[in-house]
């Protein structure tokens, strides 16, 4: 009996849909880092509440800046799925909508971009950390070298 193959949410259509979005997201790279309170809504997360919840093991935290950028330091535990590589690798963001994913970037720019698309394509457990890992490390939370 052959293997069944399992359906990943995302369906062609919004694989396509995802692939032309996070393209548009990274001209989100320029702007900074705002340090007012977060917007509040189904796609944001504060910085406090993502570390507590992805410390706690009630959410994944996935890294989506870029290999150099992570080179800087990393969240102990954060799995690192770099925007240039999501495309190709979007089968590894968890699809269980019981296990909260949270993106993060080095400001929210790429991450409030990269939501966009993955919600498009059926992830409705997706949210993005305000803040970023600029902000992480502006507070003094500790970082880790990648794959410590």
């Amino acid at each position: 009996m052959p293997a069944r193959t399992l359906r990943h949410p995302a369906s062609d259509s919004r694989r396509h849909a995802l692939s032309t979005l996070l393209g548009l997201g990274t001209l989100a790279l320029a702007a900074g880092c705002s340090r007012e309170d977060p917007p509040t809504g189904p796609d944001v997360v504060s910085l406090d509440e993502a570390r507590a919840a992805h410390e706690a093991g009630r959410a994944v935290l996935i890294d989506i800046r870029e290999r150099d950028e992570h080179a800087k330091g990393v969240a102990l535990g954060a799995q690192l799925l770099p925007m240039s590589q999501l495309r190709q690798r979007v089968a590894e963001i968890p699809a269980d909508p019981s296990k909260p994913v949270l993106l993060i970037c080095n400001t929210q720019n790429r991450s409030s971009a990269t939501l966009k698309a993955l919600r498009q394509s059926g992830y409705g457990h997706v949210r993005y950390v305000h803040g970023g890992m600029s902000e992480w490390v502006r507070r003094g939370w500790p970082v880790v070298a990648p794959g410590s």
